[in-house]
């Protein structure tokens, strides 16, 4: 997947009941459903992540993968069940929340390596932190939606990976960065 593919409102829509069913799917001990094809992009390499929201916009859950190892199609089921049922930060899901969340999908652009934090673009890369044995990653959503501006974000960044809120100015850390294709059920209709 690269920067500039994209998905139309059908593809979205389309993606987003798949994301849905396979919740309820899980919830009935039924069948998962299939998501089929849109196009070739579901069969290539990709990664993405999941985020379920309350319908006050709280956090309710949230996996994915920021390197892609499966087809797009199938690391979509999987990162939807384990957000609505493995999120360590939160009770599995249950089937009188379900109506009540909202869902987001964020695919994912492959990730590269940045020579320095300065090469992060709040609102536009999703970036990650890899120092003293610790990493954590920010979605390119994430920043804006807290209002946080880039030296905000990297302390956030720093103590979401365990390290001292300034471990983003040590000479050992490491940055990368990535974009991503970011639509919601409340945008999607």
């Amino acid at each position: 997947m690269n920067s500039e593919e994209n998905f139309s409102l059908a593809e979205q829509k389309k993606i987003l009941l798949f994301i849905r069913q396979s919740i309820k799917a899980k919830l009935e001990d039924k069948t998962l459903p299939l998501l089929g094809d849109i196009g070739g992009k579901l069969d290539r390499q990709g990664s993405c992540f999941v985020t379920l929201h309350s319908c006050d916009g709280a956090l309710r859950g949230c996996i994915g993968n920021i390197n892609a190892f499966e087809p797009l199609g199938r690391n979509i089921g999987r990162n939807a069940l384990n957000s609505a049922f493995s999120d360590p930060r939160f009770p599995p899901l249950d089937n009188d929340e379900l109506d009540e969340v909202i869902i987001e999908i964020s695919i994912l652009t492959p990730i590269r390596e940045v020579p320095s934090y300065e090469d992060f673009v709040v609102g536009q890369h999703g970036i990650v932190i890899s120092c003293c044995g610790r990493s954590a990653v920010f979605l390119p959503q994430v920043a804006p939606e807290q209002g946080w501006d880039r030296e905000t974000t990297l302390r956030h960044l720093c103590m979401k990976a365990g390290l001292a809120a300034d471990a983003w100015t040590a000479p050992e850390a490491r940055f990368s960065v990535f974009e991503a294709i970011v639509f919601s059920e409340k945008d999607v209709k």
